[in-house]
């Protein structure tokens, strides 16, 4: 999870209205925001249909309050991004699975070679795709970094 902070020179109410309109009508954006508290919270993430969605998509979750700052309006605007729960998911199965083999390979439950194969490529593939999944984080981190900023004027 990363956190942005900054302060921006327009009151809350004002900042929220310039989120809202700007990405409420975004097709294939599920976007929430709860002007009735206080501080201000909006969540945004992009919608995923299909599991292939997955790999393509922007796959961040993000959660934000906006709060007055000390002085008189400006805001205090605090975002976090989290990654998707389904690629949390994608990784703890793939650990699971390679401590369930290493362990039956260990405890001599499964013996051969073929099982040390599988279960190192296994491990391959994980490795690879966490990886993966650590530079598509810090690229869709920089994505709405951008976006967000654009629409604030930051």
């Amino acid at each position: 999870m990363k956190t942005w902070n900054f302060k921006i020179d327009d009151h809350p109410k004002e900042v929220s209205q310039k989120i809202e309109t700007a990405f409420r009508p975004v097709s294939g954006l599920v976007f929430n925001m709860n002007q009735n508290k206080n501080p201000i919270t909006f969540k945004m993430r992009r919608r995923i249909l299909y599991p292939w969605y997955l790999f393509f998509l922007n796959s961040i979750i993000v959660k934000g309050k906006l709060s007055k700052a000390e002085a008189p309006d400006k805001a205090q605007v605090e975002i976090s991004f989290n990654q998707h729960f389904l690629w949390v998911l994608v990784i703890a199965t793939d650990i699971i699975l390679v401590t369930a083999l290493f362990i039956a390979v260990i405890s001599g439950k499964i013996e051969g070679s073929l099982t040390y194969g599988v279960a190192a490529l296994i491990l391959a593939v994980g490795i690879v795709l966490g990886l993966r999944i650590q530079k598509k984080y810090s690229k869709d981190v920089q994505d709405y970094k951008t976006l967000i900023s654009e629409t604030l004027g930051v």
